[in-house]
């Protein structure tokens, strides 16, 4: 009985992630997305970037950077700033293209936090972001 219910801890994320994965017409590629702003970990964060995106954190300026580089810029913002919570205020787009503003409340500060994300195959990946303080 033990080695079935390991056996199951195993498969079920799997499973549910895999389900995910597909990304149907009618999921929001925001929820997750959110949820990882909201708990600061930029590690389940940058699993949504493309391998190069634009990013801009705050002061620095907007530029190109690849995937592990833009992990490591979020990282260095939450450890900086820690998230109390992130909120969803608009999100629009199309099939393909989709944007999300919302407002990102970390280190007893406001910041406004515009995404973008694209279709990449069966997946949606961040194209852009943007934390700007308030």
């Amino acid at each position: 009985m033990r080695r079935l219910l390991q056996i199951a801890a195993v498969l079920l994320p799997i499973f549910f992630c895999g389900r995910l994965a597909a990304q149907s017409a009618e999921f929001d590629v925001f929820i997750p997305i959110g949820k990882y702003m909201a708990q600061g970990n930029a590690d389940k964060l940058s699993a949504w970037f493309d391998d190069n995106l634009e990013i801009s954190v705050v002061s620095a300026q907007g530029s190109s950077a690849s995937k592990a580089q833009a992990r490591q810029i979020v990282k260095t913002f939450f450890e900086s700033y820690t998230p109390r919570s992130f909120d969803i205020s608009h999100t629009a787009g199309k099939d393909n293209m989709k944007y999300a503003l919302g407002t990102l409340k970390a280190g007893g500060q406001s910041f406004s936090v515009t995404i973008f994300v694209s279709n990449k195959g069966k997946y949606f990946k961040i194209q852009q972001l943007k934390i700007e303080q308030q």
